[in-house]
């Protein structure tokens, strides 16, 4: 759609059963924030919503682990999660919550509506049922085989693993979540949505109708769906956490959380408008409206087929321009996992980096998961920082800034004279907003950020090229055409960066002294964005490095979850048969210590150990040597089988046996007696 009158844009629905992780900022929130503030610094007229997704099943799950209800879950990450988006900078417009009685009220008048209209199947069928729990298993109270790629853990609503979209029934082998045993069926009564009417229209409007302008693996995942022939899909639920079915005969049942959750997006519109005296219509009804969503691709099947499906079928809604799904980032090569603490959470990054946002959304944005899974490590967070926002874009500015104080006591120059290179930097600003609006409009987020940087470049360049800190010592009129050149790409960047670096954007108006707004296409057509006498502030330093010990407690941070994951998931082996105890009492076990260690050559592994055990100084060898070296345990207290026969170990005879245990991550420790009060020799009986 060319110029439409307004935007609406909408950002998936966070799900309130723990915090916000980088993989949400990088898929979903990072980009839809850059897309509405580069459209408002374009003096559009834009809307962007989005609230908590409080309804389903993981929420109830959660609340039973914890002992409290799902009620106090989801006000719990609720406020987590409004808080860690504000203080981010995401821009909403409103954030809202689906427990909200406007989402309730919105959502029940959608599914009557539908209902009313007859656009709903209404059947009696088997469902699963754990007769144990006493209730149907809906979506993610089962686990089984996905029917589709073999998956074994595939919940009962979608397959994580290839994002199969199915009913519980489908399942291959389907076990209760809660109690773990195989369910049996048992007849209930469900509303469904037949998708298989809009399979046509749905094929027309995005495989053939957006084969140009929609992500491929977006336009992909649809087609696939289409492909294999969609099926009536379920919109009620048995359960009593959500948005009662407002119909008769259906006590003890919910809205899908499916149905009811991009409904929120409608709510929240509502709840704005409330708040701001607006119509909520146009912003979903009006055909000048141009709709779109930010959603990670496990999102896809509901955002393209249910979603637009419902909103076909209640008739007088708009759907989407377009729905740019980002793929899935991971972490240190590992994929991110709530369930498991693998995440850089971002209420705690707040807190380990107070006032470093930009960094974080620089980060995410230089290496988002747009076409393929992408990878985020310590290591290139602190490389974009220290190489790029700081030695590009920051030095470019205190550059500039330090030399205006220095020179001119912070007022603009006059410039004199233009040379070809000056008026060539000149029209080169010009031209950054249309390259870097033109790749956000197409949802290349990455593609933006790095011509933004290139403006940063192309500043630095300039002024490494004219090194006005040499010419002012022979040329005076020329430095000040110098630096009023510089000062104009510093305004520029002021404004160009607002999307992607919003905090660092206002930092540096603040040191350039700005107060009024230039909009985005201004910088194209105004002559002068700094104007000469202009005072500006006081240099200070718009990002700083981040050294290596920062970044070693956040990798330390990883190694303790990774530890205590494998712990918790490490098989302890079986007990092995019994034995008698005059078995026991034949092996002699003694403190010892080590008195000299020395590796075996040619092995990995092993170590010749001359060990005091008491009764008389022997060789050991032991197969320790790659967790320890053989420095480091000279003096150490061990623990000795002492009367295992001799045998010999790559030409060494070996008296004995140091017992060990092994950790979780696969690191021998020693069996230490006390250090204190215990002597060489002395029994462990």
């Amino acid at each position: 759609m060319k110029n439409p009158k307004r935007y609406t844009i909408t950002a998936a629905l966070p799900y309130t059963n723990g915090p916000v992780h980088i993989g949400h900022l990088a898929g979903v929130y990072v980009p839809a924030d850059i897309y509405a503030r580069y459209l408002r610094a374009k003096k559009k007229e834009v809307l962007f919503v989005c609230g908590s997704d409080e309804h389903g099943v993981p929420i109830t799950i959660r609340a039973k682990k914890e002992g409290i209800t799902p009620q106090q879950v989801v006000d719990k990450y609720h406020n987590i999660i409004k808080t860690s988006f504000n203080d981010f900078g995401i821009s909403f417009d409103n954030y809202s919550r689906t427990s909200a009685k406007i989402h309730h009220q919105t959502a029940s008048e959608f599914f009557k509506k539908l209902y009313d209209d007859g656009k709903f199947i209404e059947e009696t069928n088997m469902q699963l049922y754990d007769a144990e729990a006493n209730q149907f298993l809906a979506d993610r109270f089962v686990v089984g085989t996905c029917p589709k790629c073999g998956n074994e853990e595939s919940y009962g609503d979608q397959c994580e693993k290839c994002g199969t979209s199915h009913n519980a029934t489908d399942l291959i082998n389907p076990k209760s979540a809660i109690t773990g045993n195989i369910p049996s069926l048992k007849e209930t009564k469900h509303w469904y949505l037949p998708l298989n009417e809009y399979e046509k229209w749905l094929r027309e409007w995005i495989v053939v109708g957006h084969e140009k302008d929609w992500k491929p693996n977006v336009r992909g995942q649809v087609k696939s769906w289409l492909d294999d022939g969609l099926r009536p899909r379920a919109v009620t639920r048995d359960l009593d956490w959500g948005i009662p079915v407002p119909v008769k005969g259906a006590d003890g049942k919910v809205l899908y959380v499916w149905f009811d959750a991009p409904i929120g997006y409608i709510s929240s519109t509502k709840e704005w408008a409330t708040k701001n005296d607006k119509d909520w219509e146009p912003y979903w009804k009006d055909k000048d409206t141009q709709l779109v969503h930010f959603i990670g691709k496990d999102n896809i099947v509901f955002h393209c087929i249910i979603f637009p499906a419902m909103l076909k079928a209640e008739g007088s809604y708009i759907v989407p321009e377009n729905v740019p799904a980002n793929e899935f980032l991971n972490l240190e090569d590992n994929k991110i996992s709530t369930s498991k603490n693998w995440a850089v959470w971002l209420h705690e990054y707040l807190e380990d980096f107070p006032n470093q946002q930009d960094v974080l959304r620089y980060t995410l944005t230089a290496n988002a998961p747009e076409t393929k899974d992408n990878n985020f490590t310590w290591k290139d967070f602190q490389a974009r920082n220290n190489n790029e926002l700081v030695a590009i874009f920051g030095n470019f500015i205190n550059r500039v800034v330090v030399l205006t104080n220095k020179y001119y006591n912070g007022i603009v120059p006059t410039p004199n004279e233009l040379k070809d290179v000056d008026l060539e930097v000149l029209e080169q600003i010009k031209k950054y907003p249309n390259i870097i609006g033109s790749s956000i409009e197409k949802y290349r987020f990455r593609e933006a950020l790095g011509e933004l940087m290139n403006l940063a470049r192309l500043g630095n360049k300039y002024l490494a090229d004219e090194e006005p800190w040499k010419v002012v010592k022979v040329e005076e009129e020329r430095t000040k055409t110098i630096m009023y050149i510089a000062l104009q790409v510093a305004r520029a960047l002021s404004v160009l960066a607002e999307p992607f670096l919003p905090f660092s954007s206002k930092k540096l108006k603040t040191i350039l002294n700005i107060t009024d707004e230039l909009s985005w296409n201004e910088l194209s057509t105004v002559n002068v964005l700094l104007q000469p006498n202009h005072k500006i502030a006081k240099a200070e330093l718009l990002f700083a490095k981040i050294d290596d010990a920062e970044i070693q407690k956040q990798l330390d941070k990883l190694a303790d979850t990774k530890l205590a994951n494998e712990q918790e998931n490490k098989t302890l082996e079986p007990q092995k048969e019994i034995i008698d105890f005059e078995d026991f009492t034949k092996l002699d076990i003694r403190v010892g210590t080590i008195l000299e260690a020395e590796k075996i050559a040619k092995t990995k592994k092993l170590l010749k150990l001359k060990v005091d055990v008491g009764i008389d100084v022997r060789t050991i060898v032991s197969g320790i040597a790659e967790s320890f070296a053989p420095e480091e345990i000279i003096g150490q207290k061990v623990t000795v089988l002492t009367n295992l026969a001799p045998r010999k170990i790559r030409g060494v005879e070996s008296n004995g046996m140091i017992l060990m245990t092994e950790t979780p991550n696969n690191k021998l420790s020693f069996i230490e007696p006390e250090k204190e009060n215990v002597s060489n020799g002395m029994e462990i009986s």
